[in-house]
């Protein structure tokens, strides 16, 4: 198993964000840092908590850094039209020397959505927009071009993305979500690498197994796919290795560490020493 970790710009500073990869990037056990990507404050936190942007601050974090891999975990595809996307992904895996791992989904916040005037959709309407958002960041991050498509959300007409990313055939693209129909299909049709957000290995191990079907429904090997989890570092770093060891004995490739705030660099020294043991 290998190991990442996140730190999501909300109620934290630059400096801070910065000190923790910039140590983190000369320890071999972390392999990846992750960021989230939303516009204000979420998850219960007072509305007025700063946030910063995501993919600003990893491109910043990119060029701070020599060796992580870097990506967010997840940008909601309705926050930015996939073509955008598509070159902000290419720019930043130039910039980065092929390091980026493109961390996308269907979007969830109701709250944010309103707020920033961004249709979010009924639940069917969030699939659809992601698959075909899916197709159009393939084709455009891709070996091809030009991209034409036309579907219901989304139309291009000989688009192109230049320079195109290093990493070939594209940046992997990173799913997050576990709805059964819907994101896991998409998993099995699009993604290099499906994220596990919340839950038990209990419910990640029913998740893989769906994710296998719908693998086979579609004719795609299910060992193409990395499987990822999250785990959140809440006070003694042994628990937060214990927590990967229980995914990776159900299948999980990576665990990715949620760190606490406030971020410091402190963290690191006795997370790694405990996840070495798990790796």
């Amino acid at each position: 198993m290998r190991f990442g970790f996140k730190t999501s710009p909300q109620g934290t500073t630059w400096d801070a964000m910065l000190a923790v990869w910039q140590a983190a990037d000369s320890m071999d056990v972390f392999e990846s840092g992750w960021t989230s990507d939303h516009f204000q404050a979420l998850h219960g936190t007072d509305p007025a908590t700063p946030r910063l942007e995501g993919w600003v601050t990893l491109a910043a974090l990119a060029q701070a850094t020599r060796r992580l891999r870097l990506g967010t975990l997840v940008t909601g595809v309705h926050h930015r039209h996939p073509a955008v996307l598509a070159n902000m992904a290419a720019t930043l895996d130039v910039i980065s020397g092929g390091r980026l791992e493109l961390g996308i989904g269907a979007g969830w916040s109701q709250e944010e959505s309103q707020a920033y005037g961004i249709a979010l959709g009924t639940p069917r309407e969030r699939s659809d927009r992601f698959e075909e958002a899916c197709e159009v960041l393939a084709s455009l991050l891709g070996p091809d071009s030009v991209t034409t498509f036309k579907g219901t959300y989304y139309e291009l007409a000989g688009a192109r993305c230049e320079p195109k990313p290093v990493q070939r055939p594209h940046p992997p693209l990173c799913i997050g979500g576990s709805g059964e129909r819907r994101t896991l299909r998409t998993v099995a049709r699009f993604a290099q690498h499906w994220n596990f957000d919340t839950g038990t290995p209990a419910e990640f191990r029913r998740a893989r197994e769906v994710l296998r079907a719908h693998c086979e429904r579609v004719g795609r090997d299910p060992a193409e796919i990395r499987l990822s989890a999250q785990v959140r570092l809440a006070g003694d770093p042994a628990l937060a290795a214990a927590q990967a060891a229980e995914f990776a004995a159900e299948g999980a490739d990576l665990a990715v560490v949620q760190l606490p705030l406030p971020y410091t660099p402190r963290v690191l020294e006795p997370l790694a020493v405990e996840l070495a043991k798990v790796g």
